[in-house]
């Protein structure tokens, strides 16, 4: 198992440090979003309702002694605290906290802070400086607002789905939550640009992110297309129409990789790779627009050329002749890949009961302050109670234990 081993340590003084972030939610999208804001060296101190945990606690394909791992990487340096906002001392213990905030990241359905009587005027007057970033399905404006919005429905709703896939078969899905991964970038976009707009107005502001706006975002020229011409774009499978060759090509070894050879210079070099330099001069496939017009054909003689030779052989040939090419990859072939290890993607770590357990890496990187993995998620509900509100309300033991005989934290 090929990884970087690193240890825990304190606070590191990432990019981020002095930025003191609250999540509130659960599951994907904002703590996504808080997972990534504490890499870069943000405080993350994560709420969750004493008797509601986040669900993300369980969840996950696979466990390792009796544990979701999941949930590991999703909280990472973060912690934890209980606060139940559905009670009037919740939110009013919420409120006392506020003015010790810099960045609030919440994916409730829209109205829900509101009904707790925390709109974002409410949190505006007790800190002026404070950044509100919502995450939902569909936004806090519109017909949709209130609808329950999970990245499934983003993806779908968002034009993603529609493309993804094989003419000939129904619309797939993605092997990942990638429409609640696509709302929790822009959240963290959107932070950081309030956080800029914050240093020269001194005043903070609400960041309303649709998870389905942000599905929306990545599809290119397509609206461009269809609002001048009409054209609709549908499911290619594995080519992009009028690029090529660009598709995913079977080898001798069946396995599967991906070339890239549409620029005209690049195409010259395949074929001579291929040790048919004819086709370069061909007019069927001399130029971009011509490869583009022959593109099944092309790709049946580069696939029968694949065909005859092994996964290794091929990514060696085209690599040393400057073509874009790749094998496509498992999680297995990552952990056994020298890049991946060479740029400290996959870190070792250590947790508690679990012993060394392997995160992902920081993306991206930073030269003068990096980011850095302080401790993997806490096991615990409210682990950091008593560091926090006596910290920030200076709240003794005795309080504690009240708000907890009450059913606060």
């Amino acid at each position: 198992m090929n990884v970087t081993r690193t240890k825990e340590c304190q606070r590191a003084a990432g990019p981020l440090e002095g930025v003191t972030v609250v999540e509130l939610g659960s599951l994907i999208a904002g703590p996504f979003a808080t997972r990534l804001l504490g890499d870069y060296g943000a405080r993350v101190i994560k709420v969750e309702a004493p008797d509601a945990l986040d669900p993300m606690r369980d969840w996950g394909h696979v466990t390792y002694r009796d544990r979701h791992l999941w949930w590991l990487t999703q909280a990472r340096n973060k912690e934890l605290i209980t606060l139940n906002l559905r009670t009037r001392k919740g939110q009013d213990l919420f409120r006392q906290l506020v003015p010790h905030i810099d960045i609030v990241v919440e994916n409730f359905r829209p109205g829900t802070l509101e009904k707790w009587e925390l709109a974002w005027e409410t949190l505006h007057a007790l800190n002026p400086r404070l950044i509100l970033v919502r995450v939902s399905g569909f936004g806090q404006t519109g017909p949709y607002r209130e609808r329950t919005g999970f990245g499934s429905v983003a993806e779908a709703m968002g034009g993603l789905r529609y493309l993804n896939g094989f003419p000939d078969r129904p619309p797939t899905r993605f092997g990942i939550s990638l429409g609640d991964s696509l709302g929790s970038l822009y959240a963290v976009i959107g932070a950081l640009a309030a956080i800029h707009a914050r240093e020269k107005t001194g005043e903070g502001q609400m960041v309303d992110c649709a998870i389905t706006e942000a599905v929306f975002s990545l599809l290119e020229s397509a609206v461009s297309e269809y609002g001048l011409t009409g054209y609709v774009r549908e499911r290619q499978g594995n080519i992009l129409p009028g690029i090529a060759p660009s598709n995913t090509y079977r080898t001798k070894d069946d396995q599967y990789l991906v070339i890239g050879a549409n620029q005209d210079r690049v195409f010259q070099r395949l074929t001579e790779v291929m040790g048919a330099p004819n086709l370069a001069s061909d007019p069927m496939y001399q130029t971009h627009q011509a490869r583009a017009t022959h593109q099944m054909e092309l790709d049946r003689i580069i696939e029968s050329w694949t065909t005859q030779h092994t996964l290794e052989e091929l990514a060696a040939w085209l690599h040393e002749a400057g073509i874009p090419a790749g094998p496509i990859y498992s999680i297995e072939d990552i952990f056994s890949d020298p890049q991946f290890r060479a740029r400290e993607m996959i870190l070792q770590q250590e947790a508690p009961s679990l012993g060394s357990v392997p995160t992902p890496g920081i993306v991206p990187k930073f030269s003068g302050t990096p980011g850095q993995i302080r401790h993997l998620a806490r096991e615990h509900p409210g682990q950091d109670n008593h560091r926090v509100y006596s910290e920030w309300l200076n709240l003794s033991d005795r309080d504690l234990r009240d708000l907890e005989e009450d059913g606060v934290i």
